[in-house]
């Protein structure tokens, strides 16, 4: 797996003010470029406090939001006003409180009770919304976060969704969870200009240490994170904590 990038920050604030700035410029760069900036939100703990902190000053004024259209990575498949949904926590932290205008916020309408149906018209609102490169969707951004078990958005071990190349999106049962969800495929995401990925806390440095460390690559294990093989630009946003063995991260 090519990282283009590690950055690692003292603490998990500190990883969500440089991931603020960073996050910034890129939208600066596209809206200059193309009039808008398409990114796809994550869910997780990191990215709630980083959408927390882009509703307040100065991102909430310093940022043209008219110009963003905002997607999702992946979705747990319930209502959108239910706690465990990424939109509502989205919403909440961030959406409700900037001026993106109502039509640029396409959720992944994953409350339907087919599931297979709801990851179809999700890859219809891909292909009619976002810019198209090497006939796929390219986001601007896309932000991930990374599961214990080397999860990203919602390609877990074991499931058939990373094996789903010929569609853009996929509906996905997470045996562990006794759930279904809706999850962008690895054809869409590797396709992205930009891509994050935040780890944050001790729970995470296993993970990171397989897939950034020393003997990376060495394990018979392949991770759903290792088969990621972005086409543009891949930064990791880690904090000292998620980095400990990492050697050239102290």
């Amino acid at each position: 797996m090519h990282h283009t990038g590690l950055e690692v920050y003292a603490n998990a604030s500190a990883l969500c003010q440089a991931a603020a700035n960073r996050l910034m410029e890129l939208a600066e760069d596209a809206i200059t470029d193309q009039g808008e900036f398409h990114i796809a939100l994550a869910g997780g703990s990191t990215p709630r406090m980083l959408y927390s902190l882009l509703a307040l000053p100065p991102y909430k004024e310093g940022i043209n939001w008219q110009q963003f259209h905002v997607y999702f990575g992946d979705e747990r498949c319930v209502a959108p006003d239910h706690d465990d949904s990424n939109f509502k926590m989205a919403s909440d932290t961030l959406l409700s409180h900037v001026p993106i205008p109502e039509t640029h916020i396409h959720r992944i309408p994953a409350e339907l009770d087919d599931h297979d149906a709801a990851a179809q018209r999700y890859a219809e609102t891909l292909t009619h919304h976002v810019p198209c490169t090497y006939k796929l969707p390219m986001f601007d951004l896309i932000l991930l976060g990374i599961g214990t078990d080397g999860h990203i958005a919602s390609l877990f071990p074991d499931t058939p969704a990373l094996d789903e190349v010929n569609r853009l999106t996929t509906a996905v049962y997470v045996e562990q969870f006794d759930s279904w969800r809706v999850s962008l495929t690895y054809p869409v995401i590797n396709n992205a200009s930009h891509i994050i990925i935040f780890a944050s806390g001790e729970a995470k440095a296993d993970v990171l240490r397989s897939v950034l460390g020393e003997q990376a690559g060495e394990s018979s294990t392949l991770l759903p994170v290792h088969r990621l093989q972005p086409r543009a630009d891949l930064t990791w946003f880690v904090d000292a904590d998620a980095a400990k063995y990492i050697r050239h991260a102290a």
